[in-house]
Formats: structure tokens, sequence, C-alpha cells
């Protein structure tokens, strides 16, 4: 995976990811995606293009529970969040969602970076090609690869979850 680094700082929680104001109207992803990180960056969704990921400081993703905060950076087009670490409700939902999220350290990345990233069996690296610094990331377990693979998990009406494709 390639693309463009947007580059936020630490503790960007679920409520500067999307809104609780926005959230009191709808839930659906779609709809609150023109609302992606405006209390951080009010220009960020309408700038994003398809090739974009998130890059971030320390515990991304803190704060409320809520999978909306997962799913409207999907609807947004963001295909990974790349962070020094996140919140673990944040990463269960992401991994859960099918968003890929990388943990590694970030402070080599800029605004504007061009990023790579690498998931095998054995490991995760990502490449910031700009700079040339090339990073170890905590490795993912052959399950939530399968599960980022497969887009996700769904639900049956009897309440098991099952892989999405």
């Amino acid at each position: 995976m390639e693309g463009r680094a947007r580059v936020f700082g630490d503790d960007v929680n679920t409520d500067y990811i999307i809104s609780s104001s926005r959230k009191r109207k709808t839930i659906d992803p779609s709809a609150l995606a023109p609302y992606l990180l405006e209390g951080v960056s009010p220009a960020f969704a309408a700038s994003v293009r398809p090739d974009d990921l998130i890059v971030a400081g320390r515990n991304f993703g803190c704060g409320s529970a809520m999978e909306v905060a997962v799913t409207v950076i999907q609807a947004a087009g963001i295909r990974a969040v790349v962070a020094t670490s996140f919140a673990r409700s944040f990463f269960r939902n992401a991994i859960n969602n099918g968003l890929l999220v990388v943990e590694c350290d970030t402070s080599s990345f800029q605004e504007g970076d061009s990023v790579s990233i690498e998931v095998s069996d054995a490991a995760v690296d990502v490449h910031n090609v700009t700079r040339d610094v090339r990073l170890a990331a905590a490795p993912l377990p052959p399950i939530i690869q399968e599960i980022i693979a497969s887009g996700g998990l769904v639900k049956s009406q009897a309440g098991h979850l099952f892989l999405k494709k």
C-alpha cells in the first residue's frame, strides 16, 4: 500500500475524528465523511485524496469506543492509519471494520510525505519514501491480517462473527 501522509499529533480522540455534535443527526459514515477531523483541521476532509493515509503520534483514537470513528475514516477513502500507538478500543474497532492500523515510530513523517506499507506474515514494514526512512512496525498476527484483508467482520443474526468476504 502506498499513499500520502496526512500528519496529526498525539491524543487525537474520537471526538476530534468525528464531532459528537455531528453524530446527533446521523451515524451514517458517508454522511459524516465531509466532517472528518474538522475540529483539528477544518479543511482536512475536503482535501483527502484516495491514496491518503493518516499518520499520527501517540494514543490515536482515544476517547469513546464508537465504531463510527473508524468507519468515517474509511468512508473518506483513507485505507490505513499509522501511529506511534492506538487506544485499544479504536485499534480493535479498526480491525473489526477492516481498516489497517500500524504501530511504529512516526517522528520522521511530515505532511505530504510519500508512505509505503508492506504487510507480510513475518513483519510489517513502513517506509517514508520521501525521507528514505524504513521502520519496523509492530507485527500483525495472521488472524488480524485475514480480518483486514477480508474487509472486517460481520455479525450474523445469531450473533456469530464472520469474515466479510
